[in-house]
């Protein structure tokens, strides 16, 4: 699987960004796509989740009800969109995909970056 993130840029706080991830590839092998990001001298972290088996979404508790995961399956492609934006956001977003939503993740992209200025 094949993972290709875009979307990222600068934004002032408040502002809104919509990240998408494109996956090719051996598609059907993953029933999960998730975004993850990593701040400068942070450890990476979990932002969001599908499971394309019914559309359960799951999200960190720092992003809930600001973040939305979305995705259509057809197209191979899921979106972050990222609404009230805080300097706190500012990181490389990555996507990645799993047979599962939970677990080590076994496919990624190579990241975009978000940054919030406040």
């Amino acid at each position: 699987v094949q993972l290709q993130a875009s979307g990222g840029g600068l934004v002032q706080a408040g502002g809104s960004l919509r990240l998408a991830c494109a996956a090719s590839g051996r598609t059907f092998s993953s029933n999960a796509v998730g975004w993850f990001r990593q701040a400068p001298g942070k450890e990476r972290e979990f932002v969001a989740a599908i499971d394309w088996n019914g559309g359960t979404t799951y999200y960190a508790d720092s992003v809930k009800g600001r973040f939305s995961i979305s995705g259509d399956n057809s197209k191979n492609t899921v979106w972050l969109q990222m609404n009230s934006l805080k300097a706190e956001d500012t990181a490389v977003y990555y996507c990645a995909a799993n047979r599962n939503v939970l677990g080590v993740y076994a496919y990624w992209g190579q990241g975009t970056q978000v940054t919030v200025s406040s």
